[in-house]
């Protein structure tokens, strides 16, 4: 691998509508979203913290921090991945999240894997 990939994870990120956790009535749109972290560089790589921000369709937005991600810091070596699932309940049936999460690699260096941007949309809202 390139020296510029020394430093990498990259993160993928599928999204699930739940209404029977929603109540559309009150405005509450539950969302889960199940993501994969790869290491893509060549050092070993622990996940210490994340940073989301959720943004939804009437421009409120909301950031979210906090260590590792569902009670876990993962230590990946070079093309291991770490699966999870989370979600996020917003007010309106759109919206949008990113961030990063911040990594640690094995010899100290200090890197961000780049969440980007992804849908949040209850069905039949988006054509």
């Amino acid at each position: 691998m390139s020296s510029d990939k020394h430093y990498e994870c990259t993160v993928k990120v599928e999204v699930t509508f739940i209404a029977e956790q929603s109540d559309i009535e009150h405005n509450q749109y539950a969302f889960a979203y199940h993501v994969t972290i790869t290491n893509t560089g060549n050092v070993s790589a622990q996940l210490i913290s994340r940073h989301w921000i959720v943004t939804e369709a009437n421009g409120e937005t909301k950031e979210i921090r906090g260590l590792g991600v569902v009670g876990a810091q993962p230590l990946l070596k070079p093309t291991e991945r770490y699966e999870y699932t989370s979600g996020t309940l917003i007010n309106t049936p759109m919206g949008e999240m990113h961030g990063t999460y911040q990594m640690v690699a094995e010899d100290g260096t200090q890197f961000d894997a780049v969440i980007a941007p992804f849908s949040l949309a209850m069905p039949r809202i988006l054509h």
